[in-house]
This record gives structure tokens, C-alpha cells and sequence, in this order.
């Protein structure tokens, strides 16, 4: 299963962006025994401000992919969860998944309209550069996790 951070905003050479980049090659390289991968991060950026140019640029990344918008009122889950979850959908034949930061402002309504969930990273706000960090290393925790290694510690 491809699995694709899509991600509004460019970083260039942020330590946050080389973080994210360095957790989703671990996933692509532990993921691929387990039927995981590639994991890829992918900005986009609106030529426009505001959530609806950001959607206009997000929507067609979404076709035929279970989508996973990043979201304050989405679920939290544990790690162990979360890996649960990208199991079976793994297990359930999805062959790819995106997961959506927005920009600033969020998502906008379009975007989450076409999510098949939410995520949310906890009651706290993080600035968007350091969320795509989490979530790949949530994904290569997940990974571990899948596989067995000592990465993990509950």
C-alpha cells in the first residue's frame, strides 16, 4: 500500500522537512516486507491564499486513495491503534492512502467532505512544519510496530 503525506505549503530545506523525509524512508525501507510503501511526502502550494485554492490544489491527489485529512476534531488514536488501523486497511485491499495537512487555516469543508476519516494529533495546536514531521514518524512507528521491533515501547 503507497502511502502519501500530501501537505499544503512548501519547507525547502527546514529541519522539520528533512525530519519527515528521513522517518518516511525509514517506513518505505522496514514497510516493504510488510506490504507498506512507498511512503512519500508531497507538498503542494496554492497560487492563491485561503482554503479554497488549497483545495483546488489537494482535490486531485485523492482519486482512488483512502484519504486520511489531518483535522482538530478528527480521532486520536494511540500508536498501537494507528498501526491497527493502517493494517487492515492494508489488509482490506487499500492500495493507497493519503493523509492531508493543510495550510494555515485548515482544510477546507470540500476537503473534508471527501475524507474517509480524520485524524487529529491531540488537543494541542502544532504548527503545521512539525505535524508532518508526527505523523511520519507515527507511520514508521506504525511500521515497527507491524513488524515486531523494539522501537516501540508501550
Amino acid at each position: 500500500m503507497k502511502v502519501i503525506l500530501l501537505t499544503v505549503g512548501r519547507l525547502g530545506r527546514a529541519t522539520e522537512a528533512a525530519l519527515a523525509l528521513d522517518y518516511a524512508q525509514r517506513a518505505t525501507a522496514s514497510g516493504r516486507a510488510l506490504g507498506l510503501g512507498p511512503f512519500e511526502v508531497v507538498e503542494v502550494e496554492a497560487r492563491k491564499p485561503g482554503k479554497a485554492a488549497e483545495a483546488e490544489i489537494l482535490l486531485p491527489h485523492l482519486k482512488a486513495a483512502h484519504v486520511v485529512a489531518c483535522d482538530e476534531h478528527g480521532r486520536a488514536w494511540t500508536s498501537r491503534g494507528f498501526a491497527g488501523r493502517v493494517a487492515q486497511l492494508r489488509d482490506d485491499g487499500v492500495r493507497r492512502m493519503v493523509f492531508l495537512i493543510g495550510g494555515a487555516d485548515g482544510l477546507d469543508p470540500s476537503v473534508l467532505s471527501v475524507a474517509d476519516e480524520t485524524l487529529a494529533f491531540g488537543p494541542q495546536t502544532w504548527p503545521h512544519a512539525l505535524a508532518r514531521a508526527m505523523l511520519a514518524e507515527q507511520l514508521y512507528r506504525a511500521v515497527t510496530i507491524l513488524s515486531g521491533s523494539p522501537y516501540h515501547r508501550d
